[in-house]
């Protein structure tokens, strides 16, 4: 095995990556270390691109980017039993203490000193990536590398998706991104009544449309309050999934959203902003949940389930495929709007 790998890296603060030498990880007694076979781009790694008030706060570079992935086992710590050397894996990004009161009470995904792979330590955008052995999800040998390398992203559609029922509810998606219509699918499968769906790229509206959708608005040329408003005879939607993280989004998605309905929330705002707090949420009675990754190992279980049974077909939605090194060109579809799933080949 060689000693260095190529490696995408935040290696300032600022706007872009660099494609860099770095050293193999190193693994300690309970982890293995992964030869990369696929990786993926979140909206997330798009925040750290930009550099957002968000990123700004949070990263500390040097850092390697990256948390969505898949890969073979090359090597593993002398503690581990549950995976060998030559399994194929692919990977929580939520790196838990399985001590603390959340951990112990249900709520791992939300465990108060939660590390999350590519953000609080070196990520996936590499030929090599070390993780816990327990943060592995093992996966049929012939599963494509691009969907098992989705399947985290795809966690937080599928979590997102059935945080609150669906099943014969009218729902309003906010955000047609890849976990956007990731989420379109999972809620089509799960028996909702009638799907809505808005962004303002048209591209992804097509892709949302083939995932599901009964009616796709651009907001950045029609009102979507109006014509949410006459497709459900004036009542509004039962629920809404926000995926998008836009202030306009989440205040129009509350607007439609009925009395006593429920708001599930994924999307990470670019910086804080104000809403109607009274008027959108407190005096209409709804319940608002908010998304943080997967559930620890719910989540994974449906995905499991769903991606397994057919109820789910991923393939459309991934639209790119990149060598590691032409990452730049990779971030620049993605952040066009241009594209589904944009997926990176170390």
């Amino acid at each position: 095995m060689p000693l260095m790998m190529k490696a995408v890296v935040k290696t300032r603060a600022g706007p872009g990556f660099e494609l860099c030498e770095a050293p193999i990880p190193q693994i300690g007694p309970k982890d293995i270390l992964l030869r990369t076979r696929a990786t993926s781009i979140c909206g997330t790694d798009i925040h750290i691109y930009n550099w957002d008030t968000w990123a700004a706060n949070r990263i500390k570079p040097p850092v390697i980017i990256g948390h969505e992935f898949c890969g073979d086992v090359v090597e593993i710590g002398g503690l581990v039993t549950e995976v060998k050397v030559g399994d194929f894996v692919s990977a929580e990004s939520h790196i838990v203490d399985h001590t603390c009161d959340l951990c112990r009470t249900g709520m791992a995904h939300i465990c108060r000193n939660t590390q999350i792979i590519g953000i609080d330590r070196d990520g996936s955008f590499a030929e090599y990536v070390a993780i816990p052995a327990d943060n592995a999800w093992h996966n049929p040998p012939n599963m494509p590398p691009e969907i098992a390398a989705l399947e985290e992203n795809f966690g937080n559609a599928v979590h997102t998706a059935l945080e609150t029922p669906v099943v014969a509810r009218k729902v309003l998606v906010t955000g047609c991104g890849p976990v956007g219509v990731m989420t379109i699918a999972v809620t089509r499968a799960a028996g909702a009544r009638s799907i809505y769906a808005s962004d303002v790229s048209d591209y992804r509206l097509n892709l949302a449309k083939k995932m599901g959708a009964d009616l796709v608005v651009n907001p950045a040329r029609e009102n979507l309050t109006d014509l949410v408003l006459e497709a459900t005879g004036g009542e509004g939607v039962d629920v809404l999934l926000e995926m998008s993280g836009a202030p306009s989004a989440i205040r129009d998605g509350l607007k439609l959203l009925k009395s006593g309905g429920h708001a599930v929330l994924l999307g990470l705002p670019s910086k804080p902003f104000e809403f109607d707090l009274a008027n959108l949420v407190i005096m209409k009675g709804i319940t608002l949940h908010g998304i943080a990754g997967r559930k620890l190992w719910e989540t994974w279980y449906e995905i499991r389930g769903l991606l397994r049974s057919g109820a789910v077909n991923l393939e459309p939605v991934i639209t790119h495929r990149f060598k590691l090194e032409e990452f730049q060109q990779a971030f620049e579809t993605m952040i066009s709007g241009n594209s589904g799933k944009v997926v990176l080949f170390p």
